[in-house]
């Protein structure tokens, strides 16, 4: 039984006004507008935080691609080394 079910069993009537009032809230269209919205803006937070790891992991890549290209490290090693591909490896090497 759950909870709910619970507290209705006692048969207390300001515990069932309670409840009642509980679920037209939970049926109301203002109340499911709002949970929607909650859920599209979890939604989107959670897009834009993997968006940003990758974008991170991305540039940290890059970053050590530059140093190892100092190093005059060959470009097989660096891609090895980085999961970048020979283009942007090159294009790294081009740029400075």
């Amino acid at each position: 039984m759950t909870e709910l079910k619970q507290l209705e069993a006692l048969a207390v009537p300001v515990v069932k006004q309670a409840i009642g009032a509980y679920r037209e809230v939970m049926i109301s269209p203002e109340f499911r507008e709002l949970e929607r919205l909650r859920a599209d803006a979890l939604h989107n937070e959670a897009a834009a935080l993997r968006n940003a790891r990758s974008e991170g992991r991305a540039e940290g890549m890059f970053s050590v691609a530059r140093n190892l290209l100092e190093m005059n490290m060959p470009l097989d090693q660096i891609t090895t080394a980085t999961g970048l591909t020979h283009a942007e490896v090159e294009a790294l090497r081009d740029a400075n």
